[in-house]
């Protein structure tokens, strides 16, 4: 579907025009022969165990993020956040299909359930790239994603939920669908009285920053809900010129900017690597919110770092950076009320003593 729809846009656009994100997007490399050629990394063997991890959560690379990874250099940060490897078919454990067991706090088709006061929505369960630590890597999406009929439920249900002030926009990525659609959910949850605003947690601006159009300005210029957008960056190389213009773009329309990163062996887990993450963040006008501990998602075990080192990497932080740079380490334990805030506290530390919740 998406291939035949960027087809046709691209079959009615004028030569030397920029591509459109819904042409990026389609045009995404989808095989590990092809990210490795394309790298000049074809000489590498990636072993039955990378091809069984590429079946199962399928390699998808859109053409602006390769852009940013070296050539050459089979260790990029980048490259390692979408490449499968061996390592995904090992069985671990403790690690699981679920490890956030968000299949019991599912109300109604599409609709996620898990603090008081608020909910998040599955638009779709399409991104615009895989990432191989995903923690719904493993969410049966076609059982849950919600479609454009349900939407007067969805709203009922809101409705008679009147603690709930914000809802989320997920999935997938919510960005992946098309604005005609997202501007009508804008709408209609605007006609919910207890809501007061609206989120969305996106990869898309990061990774496609061309998605940030006239068409995504303009459904969200015109929402009458505060919006806020939640990106997700885990290394300061993500962030480019392209998408520097793309982030200044969703400011000026008013939309609140948020990153979450997750610690990962191999890719942010060193304190150089984070303190100049938060500080491109700032530079390109967004706040550092957390820094998610990693969830135990069946296989992704490679990328784990324990709560201990993290621990210690936040506490370089906060010698380095100001207050404000420094992003929240919190892991979400099932069935509490709010992320669980680690405590990084000089004393204490590496005991485990001390969590508290974060609303």
């Amino acid at each position: 579907m998406i291939q035949r729809t960027a087809a046709r846009i691209e079959a009615h656009t004028p030569e030397n025009t920029p591509p459109t994100w819904q042409s990026l997007l389609a045009r995404s490399v989808t095989s590990p022969e092809e990210l490795l050629r394309r790298l000049g990394l074809d000489h590498l063997r990636l072993g039955q165990g990378a091809q069984t991890g590429h079946q199962a959560f399928p390699v998808r690379v859109p053409e602006p993020w390769l852009s940013r990874i070296r050539p050459g250099d089979p260790d990029d940060p980048l490259l390692r956040q979408v490449l499968p490897l061996a390592a995904e078919s090992e069985e671990q454990p403790g690690y699981v299909r679920d490890p956030l067991r968000e299949s019991d706090a599912i109300p109604a088709p599409g609709l996620i359930r898990k603090y008081r006061s608020r909910a998040l929505l599955m638009v779709t369960g399409q991104c615009a790239i895989n990432c191989r630590y995903c923690f719904r890597r493993h969410f049966p999406y076609p059982d849950h994603r919600l479609a454009p009929e349900q939407r007067d439920q969805v709203i009922a249900t809101l409705k008679a939920s009147p603690e709930i002030n914000e809802v989320i926009l997920s999935g997938g990525d919510p960005l992946a669908v098309n604005d005609r659609l997202l501007a009508a959910w804008a709408r209609a949850l605007a006609t919910v009285p207890s809501l007061t605003r609206l989120r969305i947690h996106s990869r898309l601006p990061i990774v496609i920053p061309q998605r940030v159009d006239d068409a995504l300005l303009e459904w969200i210029s015109e929402c009458p809900l505060s919006l806020v957008l939640v990106i997700h960056v885990n290394h300061p190389r993500e962030i480019d010129d392209t998408v520097r213009h793309a982030l200044a773009k969703l400011r000026d329309a008013g939309v609140t900017l948020l990153n979450q990163s997750v610690v990962l062996r191999g890719v942010n887990d060193d304190t150089d690597t984070l303190s100049q993450l938060s500080e491109s963040l700032f530079e390109a006008g967004v706040l550092p919110y957390y820094l998610h501990a990693f969830d135990p998602v069946a296989g992704a075990h490679h990328f784990d770092v324990s709560d201990d080192e993290a621990r210690i990497l936040v506490r370089e932080l906060q010698a380095r950076l100001p207050g404000y740079l420094v992003p929240r380490l919190v892991r979400e334990v099932p069935e509490r009320p709010g992320k669980t805030l680690l405590d990084v506290g000089m004393e204490g530390a590496g005991t485990g003593q001390g969590q508290a919740t974060v609303k």
